[in-house]
């Protein structure tokens, strides 16, 4: 395993990378209403990487088709973009995108509610957000990455709440997926020391039962479901470890 330390100039340019990324993160987010379809969610990637002058992360990144990820209900990530899915009233839409810049990478997610009115749904939304917040939280030099995955899994299982392993965190900089391996459970005082220059992106993947941790991919060979066709929910930040603490790069945004 190679972890890339980011020097303070490089930290910078992935600054305004991720920052993009987040722009067009809630850029969908807002659009999103039903009857669209999740094609016309990837259009609005394509325009603003066009307009801008930048590249989708995700377009082509080890053959996927789409410029974002567009997952739905039991759909826990790699969505791919189709002309023939249609949003409904209820459902709940995963945008997961990346912009490249001078050769650096955000990476980010949220989860939409399209009117959901369950209440275990809305709790599942909101204790996935908990999730986010408890795993930058625990974020810093000298932090075990066990630690921060124990943080994240103690709220979602607290919450009576399933974790996905299958599907974990990483590293993110020169490509959008790099070491380490950022997984959402662990034990504390485990796995990497973080260290300042680290840029990783923390993900909870957290499904509505336990049963749902487990996960099966589609035959288009990039969807992941959860075998039980649970809900599910996933937000990401792209965060930078500093000397005393991180910094969050994926903002603006209305979360955690």
């Amino acid at each position: 395993m190679r972890v890339d330390i980011k020097s303070k100039a490089e930290i910078g340019r992935m600054r305004e990378a991720c920052r993009m990324s987040a722009e067009i993160r809630d850029i969908c987010a807002r659009a999103v209403a039903p009857g669209m379809t999740t094609g016309e969610i990837d259009d609005l990637v394509t325009a603003y990487c066009e307009k801008h002058g930048v590249r989708a992360s995700f377009h082509n990144y080890e053959g996927f088709p789409g410029h974002l990820c567009v997952s739905l209900n039991d759909e826990v990530i790699h969505g791919i973009p189709s002309r023939h899915r249609i949003i409904m009233p209820g459902d709940l839409v995963k945008t997961d995108v990346g912009v490249c810049v001078h050769g650096f990478n955000g990476d980010t997610s949220r989860t939409v509610m399209l009117g959901v009115t369950d209440p275990e749904v809305v709790r599942l939304v909101e204790t996935t957000k908990a999730c986010l917040r408890a795993g930058i939280a625990a974020c810093g030099p000298g932090v075990h990455l066990g630690d921060v995955g124990y943080a994240i899994q103690k709220v979602a299982e607290d919450a009576g709440f399933g974790v996905v392993r299958d599907w974990i965190g990483h590293g993110v900089g020169r490509t959008v997926h790099e070491d380490p391996e950022v997984p959402n459970y662990g034990k504390p005082g485990t796995k990497l020391v973080l260290k300042p220059g680290m840029t990783i992106a923390i993900e909870p993947m957290i499904t509505m039962t336990k049963r749902g941790e487990q996960t099966d991919v589609l035959e288009n060979g990039w969807t992941v479901v959860t075998r039980d066709r649970c809900l599910s929910a996933h937000f990401e930040h792209t965060v930078a470890i500093t000397d005393d603490g991180c910094e969050v790069l994926t903002v603006p945004a209305d979360y955690p």
